[in-house]
């Protein structure tokens, strides 16, 4: 009875999973299409999921995601370890180089960028909060995955295998491996064009006192502005202020 009721739910809470940048608004007929349900188990999900907030009816009986998913956020913030001691040392670095500075972490298969703090001359980013970015392209990314542990870095080749080739890193694992481990070694990762061609980012591990990477702190300008700036007293900086951060976690 048990296994039954928590396979409803997961079923259930699986309609959040539908919305997405290309599609925000559903009807009870497409979730019950997709979802492979009954029509009344779709309304059943619906009426749950309004009545708790997660999802809003509009008048033309589509609907979107509601009100309630903005108060998370609000408390997700509030409680993420990660912003509660990192603020302070985004903001100052973004007064030393006048750069954005980002907080990025990867939850299961999805890298999101959680934090943003705006330099002098904000970048035009086509990412940001709650949006997921590509796994395999952009420094915050390749720092993370290069700290994982090996079991979990060879999962997402073979579960992303296409993702991989079509960024153009090596798709058999001992490359792959030995392009991460180069990575992990050298502490940074500088992407110049590589994400969104007129943007550059240095990014850097934040790791707990075990040394578990949980995300990285990125450094974000243009091309132009990156091309004049002495990337080897740059990368120091945001060492420096990852180490800071990572000492005050919890």
């Amino acid at each position: 009875m048990t296994d039954k009721a928590d396979t409803s739910l997961a079923r259930m809470l699986s309609v959040l999973d539908l919305f997405s940048d290309q599609r925000l608004h559903w009807s009870a007929e497409d979730i019950s299409e997709s979802l492979g349900v009954s029509l009344p188990t779709s309304y059943r999900y619906l009426k749950t999921l309004s009545d708790a907030g997660l999802l809003r009816r509009g008048s033309d009986a589509q609907f979107t995601l509601g009100p309630r998913i903005v108060v998370l956020d609000h408390l997700i913030r509030q409680a993420d370890p990660v912003l509660q001691c990192g603020v302070p040392f985004m903001k100052e670095l973004v007064a030393q180089t006048g750069f954005d500075c980002v907080v990025s972490c990867l939850h299961g298969d999805q890298l999101l960028d959680t934090h943003r703090e705006f330099g002098t001359m904000p970048a035009n980013l086509s990412y940001g909060r709650g949006r997921p970015r590509p796994l395999f392209q952009g420094g915050a990314p390749k720092v993370i995955l290069a700290g994982l542990p090996t079991p979990q870095l060879h999962k997402l080749l073979d579960t992303h295998s296409m993702a991989v080739a079509a960024a153009g890193l090596p798709t058999d694992w001992p490359s792959f491996r030995r392009y991460y481990s180069q990575i992990r070694k050298d502490g940074f990762y500088f992407s110049n064009g590589e994400l969104e061609t007129t943007l550059a980012a240095i990014a850097v591990p934040l790791q707990q006192t075990d040394g578990t990477v949980i995300g990285a702190l990125s450094l974000v300008t243009t091309v132009q502005r990156m091309a004049v700036i002495d990337q080897t007293k740059l990368t120091p900086l945001i060492q420096r202020a990852a180490r800071e951060i990572s000492a005050r976690l919890h």
